[in-house]
């Protein structure tokens, strides 16, 4: 390909991550999946961007945005409302992955540690990445709370999982690292108040940047940790919360919008980096096969597992506790985080690695093509039109009368 300027490679490149994704969700296609296959067809089509300074840059700030709104999303009032369903949910989670676990390690003989990693890749939902996708699954008030709450007790579970198994090889390791997250967390109360008092109203409407900027310095003292950039900024986010009685403005429904936004813009680059660290070896038979068979073995049991619960705890019907286990099925964001986390600190095979991505690929579009609502007819733009009240007895008699009798004035 001719040889063309930085500039208008990021020009070219902001215009594929934000317009070509969007145009493909009308085939219901998640921009998130789009992101990652332009990435991949960069670096293993056109041999470009792969060690880009600025896309890690600024996918550094997705998945630290990313991260941080899913913790501004815990509502721990919504949580205790459905503590009790929550609890054995987590219980039954906890089994699948001890379960899992022993499974993969037999079978891919991965030593214990790494085949719990992986078992997290493959039963945790993607929370970040379900709550920006709910509006879409058609789902009720009452449903879309249950899919809610689920993903954010799950996740919550497992970054707990993954900070012991990543440190548990060390014991003295694993101590300080528990005490260094302690610290975090026992010390941000602290700043965020004294940001509040002295700092917020002297500096109006810099709730957004110190909230932002903290997420960052926390992400990265977890990275040092070894467990990411994720923990950091998620307990940033629920800091927050914890706090929104005392300090509301930190916790603001427009405060949140703007987490928003700024996720919006950078998480495409995330997802965008994850392709291109992507390689035509990690595409094999083998790695297919292993990607397949995880599919039609993982994806029944996650839906089974939460529909059987719902029957049993909730009484509902299979195919409502199917609705919520197909919502939850997305596991795009954290497998992805542990694919890398496993090749990088235990060596995962290429086709293990590829099969791990095939499969957060394909179980990530299962709820867009079951739960989703039709696409709208962009091509006949028309606003829908509230439907006219039903009229009571007699009134339809009486309308066309008057209408008759209008006709036969006019003529």
């Amino acid at each position: 390909m001719p040889e063309i300027s930085n500039e208008l490679q990021y020009v070219l490149l902001v215009f594929g991550l934000f317009i070509v994704p969007r145009a493909l969700q009308r085939l219901r296609i998640p921009s998130a999946i789009t992101c990652i296959a332009l990435g991949a067809w960069l670096h293993i089509g056109l041999g470009r961007l792969h060690e880009d300074a600025i896309v890690k840059l600024l996918a550094t700030f997705g998945i630290v945005s990313m991260f941080l709104f899913a913790g501004l999303e815990v509502d721990f009032v919504e949580l205790r409302r459905g503590r009790k369903i929550l609890l054995q949910h987590v219980a039954a989670q906890l089994a699948v992955l001890v379960v899992g676990a022993a499974a993969l390690s037999f079978i891919f003989g991965l030593e214990l540690r790494a085949a719990l990693l992986f078992a997290l890749a493959i039963f945790t939902p993607s929370t970040g990445f379900i709550l920006d996708s709910l509006g879409t699954f058609g789902l009720s008030t009452e449903e879309r709370f249950w899919v809610k709450s689920k993903a954010i007790s799950s996740e919550l579970v497992a970054l707990v999982v993954l900070f012991v198994t990543v440190r548990s090889a060390d014991a003295k390791g694993l101590a300080l690292s528990a005490m260094a997250l302690a610290a975090l967390v026992a010390i941000l109360p602290p700043i965020f108040r004294v940001f509040a008092r002295f700092i917020a109203p002297f500096a109006p409407k810099a709730e957004f940047t110190f909230l932002v900027i903290v997420a960052l310095l926390c992400a990265f003292v977890t990275r040092e940790l070894g467990v990411y950039y994720l923990v950091g900024a998620f307990v940033v986010g629920v800091t927050a919360v914890r706090l929104r009685k005392d300090l509301p403005a930190l916790s603001s429904e427009k405060l949140l919008g703007g987490v928003e936004l700024f996720a919006a813009f950078f998480i495409p680059f995330y997802f965008l980096k994850a392709g291109l660290h992507l390689e035509a070896a990690y595409f094999s038979l083998k790695a297919i096969v292993i990607a397949a068979t995880l599919l039609v073995i993982v994806v029944p049991v996650r839906i089974w597992r939460v529909a059987l619960h719902r029957r049993l705890a909730l009484q509902e019907t299979w195919r409502e506790g199917a609705r919520i286990g197909v919502a939850v099925l997305p596991t795009l964001v954290f497998t992805i985080v542990l694919a890398e986390i496993l090749q990088e600190r235990y060596a995962l095979a290429p086709e293990l690695y590829g099969a791990l991505v095939m499969f957060a690929l394909v179980n990530t579009m299962i709820p867009g093509f079951v739960l989703r609502v039709a696409p709208p007819e962009f091509d006949t733009p028309e606003a829908p039109r509230a439907p006219e009240p039903s009229a009571p007895t007699g009134a339809t008699d009486l309308s066309q009368t008057v209408d008759q009798t209008e006709k036969s004035t006019a003529a």
